[in-house]
């Protein structure tokens, strides 16, 4: 059904998602009577914050340095330094606190509700935006966007809408970045970032689930990151990969085989390494060299990597050879394995690209190609490392474009 007279909003959001209902919630606080409407393509809302974290929902990260904080930001890393400065991690926490949502830090340094539970966040988001009279309308698919006279026309499946203000907060939706681009905005092509290394090796096929901190490096593209890594069913995954395959997004989108090197003893030297196993021969030399892991080593990764340097059990550290020594230490240090395809890391497929971040004012979120048009979140060529930083991205830009859409008497 289209209505003849369009529906009037001051502001109308498009995507209700993180960035969409945070930007709405404080734009109505902050111009108290404005008319503001979500528009939403599918008949729910907030649905990655809903799996996010498990379904706990990782709604910050603990690191309060602005400059810190925008290391986690393969694309963004510039950009967001300066918006950080006026709204960051110690804004969220209080922000959800008042609300009485209180949250914890994890000891990796995530941060989630203290009920454990999306749903929090969820509810919160929904009353917040009943109590300050936001209008949610489900099942609009945006058809059209453009602006004439000042005012913004807006088509969809159902109605059409005119608005003093837009903010895109769609994610990476590829018809809203079709229709951006309509405008004159510039596209970064969409690949993924977030995703897990596909290993078919017989060192690791028995060891899922065996989880140790290591270096893993993108050999070709010398790209190197760190941190803990877990052996899965289907390869590798954990932090390091996670940081590895965001860092590398770009690079690796086009290859299904690649090769990465992992030093899984990233606090010692490949030559102290070198030195410790040849103590270990001289003052160890009647015990078995699979008995007891060096390094503090899970004891089935050592053993595994023992047998991949031709160390079969049963093996004194006395009847050890130099070659058995040196494949030792390079399996330690710098072991070679081949990746055969990616898999998206659980529910949370984050991409890479978007609006060309040279095309927004980052004071104010603002389109610079159309004044009263802004952007915040996935819609943006910005993207996070797992842990919470995606969603700092959407806090952070919602609260600075509710800030300048609020800030005239047009509103």
């Amino acid at each position: 059904m289209t209505f003849l007279e369009p529906l009037s909003f001051d502001i109308i959001i498009i995507g209700g998602g993180a960035a969409g209902f945070f930007t709405a919630i404080n734009a109505a606080e902050m111009a108290p009577g404005a008319r503001i409407c979500i528009l939403e393509r599918g008949k729910d809302v907030l649905n990655k914050v809903r799996i996010s974290g498990g379904g706990r929902c990782n709604v910050t990260h603990a690191e309060f340095l602005p400059k810190e904080l925008t290391r986690n930001y393969p694309r963004g890393e510039k950009e967001l330094r300066g918006p950080f400065h006026n709204f960051m991690t110690g804004d969220t926490i209080e922000w959800f606190e008042k609300r009485g949502v209180p949250l914890k830090i994890e000891e990796d340094g995530r941060m989630f509700p203290e009920s454990n539970s999306s749903e929090t966040i969820i509810d919160l988001f929904l009353e917040e935006s009943k109590r300050l009279k936001i209008e949610l309308l489900t099942k609009r698919a945006v058809q059209q966007l453009q602006q004439k006279n000042d005012l913004w026309e807006i088509s969809t499946s159902q109605e059409n809408f005119t608005a003093k203000k837009v903010l895109v907060a769609t994610g990476s939706n590829p018809k809203m970045w079709n229709l951006l681009q309509d405008l004159g905005h510039s596209i970064v092509p969409g690949v993924p970032s977030l995703f897990t290394f596909n290993i078919s090796d017989k060192r690791i096929k028995d060891l899922p689930g065996v989880a140790t901190n290591a270096i893993v490096k993108l050999k070709k593209d010398k790209l190197e990151t760190s941190g803990p890594l877990l052996i899965t069913h289907w390869g590798m995954s954990g932090p390091a990969i996670l940081k590895l395959s965001a860092w590398g997004a770009r690079e690796l989108c086009d290859k299904k085989n690649f090769e990465i090197e992992v030093n899984w003893l990233p606090e010692v030297s490949s030559e102290d390494v070198e030195e410790e196993l040849r103590l270990q021969k001289g003052e160890k030399a009647k015990q078995f060299v699979h008995k007891r892991a060096l390094f503090e080593l899970p004891k089935r990764l050592w053993q595994s990597l023992l047998q991949a340097s031709g160390i079969e059990p049963g093996v004194r550290w006395a009847d050890l050879n130099r070659q058995q020594l040196e494949s030792l230490t390079e399996e330690l240090t710098c072991g070679t394995f081949q990746v055969h395809g990616k898999s998206t890391f659980k529910e949370e497929f984050v991409t890479a690209g978007g609006v060309e971040l040279k095309e927004v004012n980052f004071k104010t979120f603002e389109s610079k190609v159309y004044k009263d048009l802004f952007l915040a979140g996935e819609v943006l060529n910005i993207d996070a490392i797992t842990g919470g930083f995606n969603f700092q991205n959407a806090w952070t830009g919602g609260f600075l474009a509710a800030q300048a859409m609020t800030s005239d008497s047009a509103v």
